[in-house]
């Protein structure tokens, strides 16, 4: 039994009420309409005059108006609108997820780019280009793999320190750390996008 059913029947209950009560009530009953109300004949001899003004009978009007129905499921979201409860927790969930420091700190890199073999200057103007497309694209965590440093000349290794200085300049970018070995250790840099 679906909605229109119950309303078919909530129908036929009150029609059957409203029988019984007139045979029941053969008294005069009192109006409570304002004293100069226009009575039923009246709006209905109003009505009459106003469609066959525009061109059309009363009967048709009445016709057509007893023709149309409305699906009872279709009054009520038109009435009432719909809310997605679902999806609304989903993204609120979504939302407090990737705001929450310690997720965004054990979530993989979205994005990567291998410095290795650059010099100082290219290595800067990659990671440059490379930030704003990831700042562009709404990415929240990076990868930058700088290597260790073990086929610099000198001493010293050149790209990591140039990594940390690009990290603490670009006001892009967040907190930052080494992931664990199987993802570069002390070779790579992960980075938290702002």
């Amino acid at each position: 039994m679906d909605f229109g059913d119950i309303l078919a029947q909530w129908d036929d209950v009150q029609k059957s009420e409203k029988t019984r009560s007139k045979e029941k009530a053969r008294v005069p009953q009192v109006s409570h309409k304002m004293a100069n109300a226009p009575t039923a004949e009246e709006k209905a001899a109003r009505k009459r005059a106003r469609l066959e003004s525009e061109g059309r009978t009363y009967e048709e009007q009445m016709e057509r108006e007893s023709k149309q129905t409305v699906n009872p499921m279709e009054l009520w979201l038109r009435r009432y609108g719909v809310t997605d409860k679902d999806k609304a927790a989903d993204e609120y969930a979504e939302r407090a997820k990737m705001e929450s420091r310690e997720y965004l700190r054990t979530m993989r890199p979205e994005a990567r780019i291998d410095l290795h073999g650059l010099t100082r200057e290219e290595a800067w103007s990659r990671l440059t280009s490379f930030v704003n497309d990831a700042v562009r694209r709404g990415l929240k965590k990076i990868l930058i793999i700088h290597g260790k440093g073990n086929h610099s000349n000198g001493s010293d290794p050149v790209l990591g320190p140039m990594v940390r200085t690009f990290i603490e300049q670009n006001k892009n970018l967040g907190s930052s750390g080494h992931p664990d070995r199987n993802m570069g250790g002390n070779g790579a840099t992960w980075v938290i996008i702002k």
